[in-house]
């Protein structure tokens, strides 16, 4: 692990101001998978695997190659023949992140994830305890290297938004802290592109008004900004132009949806093949549903079809569930009620939204279909799913299916 990188913007004035950080890891499937196959590491790995799926994650060595995360594994195939591609291990992901997410933990209670490999930290209250942010900063960096053997990069600022900015300046394996009073010296210069909510469309009609640089939208009055860009929109920017961002870290926050989605090797026609990977995407859904002690109210399914068309349906039930069986029952009739039969199926997903903690919900006893053998049953599965690994128990209509060449991940997955 690199000693870390100290920015010149920084201040003791520092000292007077919040201190937020924000962690990111570096490559963070790739990372990992390394670790799975130290033969390849220093090797350009990608993980994504079947040539209709896409890229989840390369490694430095791939990204040398212009290899990005959400690529077709098509085209990063053509751009670099000779990387090694691998399939996805989410519980292995998982496994990795929430041992990481309890080192964040141990110097602060206020943790915000923001994915399996990233968070916000405010570490204000931990500067006696632990020393000044940068400090705090590389003692994360090293009790993760030392535990994980993994490394990531860190931003420091006195809010959020700067935080992340510094975070992807510094990566891989560094450490950018920028004071209070360096904040607009460094955001000023910076693409229109890089403040938050400046997708595609909003950074063409900035480069039409020949908005170039934050420092340009900050001199805009925002009269203007309002009347090109909405009054939301205007408003939302020429705040973050002037760094002006009031959100706090918030610890625990809940999280709003677990989603598995596939986007298959070959378009599928065959109903009862449908019906066999909505039941697998289900499973893997639910069982990070349980795994969290979360249930979900709304199930929701999205198809997307040969042609890239996609749709996507919903479910709200009166009571939280959290059931594989009743879940892709209604997932199944969600499908059903489409009348799609005989179109060609590139991607499916299930989702489920609307979620609740399991400590608090209200059981559901429906007539045949939330017995107490269902329950037992489910929490016996997941508790073989964690001692042997995901493919130890399945659905019996799944059996024999995990000899066949995967599906490809879609990045829903990640």
């Amino acid at each position: 692990m690199k000693s870390g990188v100290i920015s010149p913007f920084v201040s003791d004035e520092m000292s007077e101001h919040s201190t937020i950080l924000h962690v990111d890891m570096d490559a963070f499937f790739a990372s990992v998978s390394e670790l799975d196959y130290p033969q390849y590491r220093g090797k350009p790995l990608v993980v994504g695997a079947g040539a209709r799926g896409v890229v989840l994650s390369a490694n430095y060595a791939a990204r040398k190659f212009g290899i990005r995360a959400a690529m077709p594994v098509a085209r990063a195939q053509r751009m670099a023949p000779t990387a090694i591609f691998i399939p996805p291990d989410h519980e292995r992901y998982s496994e990795v992140s929430r041992r990481v997410m309890e080192i964040f933990f141990e110097f602060t209670p206020y943790v915000e994830p923001l994915s399996l490999d990233e968070a916000f930290l405010d570490v204000t209250g931990s500067r006696r305890l632990f020393g000044t942010g940068r400090e705090i900063a590389q003692l994360i960096r090293k009790r993760v290297y030392e535990q994980e053997k993994i490394t990531c990069s860190v931003g420091i600022s006195t809010t959020k938004f700067i935080a992340k900015l510094a975070s992807g300046r510094c990566k891989p394996d560094g450490m950018l802290e920028i004071a209070h009073d360096r904040v607009l010296t460094f955001l000023h210069p910076l693409p229109v592109n890089e403040i938050w909510g400046v997708g595609p469309k909003t950074n063409e009609e900035l480069q039409r008004l020949g908005l170039r640089t934050v420092s340009d939208i900050a001199n805009t009055p925002l009269e203007t900004l309002k009347r090109a860009l909405g009054e939301s929109a205007g408003v939302a920017l020429y705040e973050l132009a002037w760094a002006r961002d009031y959100r706090e870290v918030v610890p625990d926050a809940p999280e709003k949806s677990i989603s598995a989605a596939e986007t298959f090797s070959y378009d599928l026609e065959d109903r009862e093949e449908i019906f066999r990977e909505l039941l697998r995407l289900t499973e893997r859904a639910t069982h990070r549903l349980r795994k969290r002690d979360l249930r979900s109210k709304t199930i929701g399914l999205k198809v997307r079809f040969s042609d890239f068309t996609t749709i996507t349906r919903s479910k709200t039930v009166a009571l939280p569930i959290n059931g594989t069986h009743e879940i892709y029952e209604i997932a199944k009739d969600l499908y059903i009620a489409l009348k799609i039969d005989g179109s060609r199926i590139r991607l499916l997903g299930v989702s489920l939204e609307n979620l609740s903690d399991e400590s608090g919900a209200v059981e559901q006893l429906e007539l045949g279909e939330r017995e107490v053998g269902w329950r037992e049953a489910q929490a016996a599965i997941d508790r073989a799913i964690e001692r042997f690994g995901r493919g130890s128990v399945m659905p019996a209509r799944l059996v024999g299916d995990e000899e066949d060449e995967p599906p490809s991940e879609s990045p829903e997955n990640s």
